[in-house]
């Protein structure tokens, strides 16, 4: 399985402190080796302003090529997200007017894309525009962090 990381997912690695957990970072290096973890651009952007551990910075940093332009066919299917009304508020008015980033519809094409599971600490709200009711719409897989450990059967 490919993993698409969102932001808040990476956010949540600010508690796992490489001196603590070497044995979660170096099976999530082993993901990143294999082609199974990526992102999309627009979560580096997020991760500039939002992370504040060090290892977490210099993790993103090292690893750059992780955080991908999204290719033509992504574009298309963010356009078809686009088209349902509702989830035109993916991006918000604040967000918009600061020409901040906005990752989730990325996040979603990516993972449509590479037949993924996008992995997001947001939880499934009825109504809502979130990535988990996003991914369900379309069919995509998501998980939250703790999931995607179950599914590899990472115990420590």
């Amino acid at each position: 399985m490919i993993y698409v990381f969102d932001t808040n997912s990476f956010l949540e690695l600010q508690s796992y402190y490489p001196d603590t957990f070497p044995t979660f970072w170096e099976r999530f290096e082993e993901l990143v080796q294999d082609g199974r973890l990526t992102s999309v651009r627009e979560v580096r952007k997020e991760l500039e302003f939002l992370a504040t551990a060090d290892h977490l910075t210099q993790w993103v940093a090292q690893h750059a090529d992780v955080f991908v332009t999204p290719s033509s066919e992504e574009m298309a299917y963010v356009a078809e997200i686009f088209r349902v009304p509702h989830f035109q508020q993916l991006i918000g008015q604040k967000q918009m007017e600061r020409g901040q980033a906005v990752a989730d519809p990325f996040l979603v094409a990516r993972g449509w894309h590479l037949e993924g599971c996008v992995v997001t600490e947001e939880r499934h709200k009825p109504n809502a525009s979130k990535i988990p009711n996003v991914c369900e719409y379309f069919g995509v897989s998501c998980c939250k962090l703790q999931g995607l450990m179950a599914a590899e059967a990472w115990r420590f």
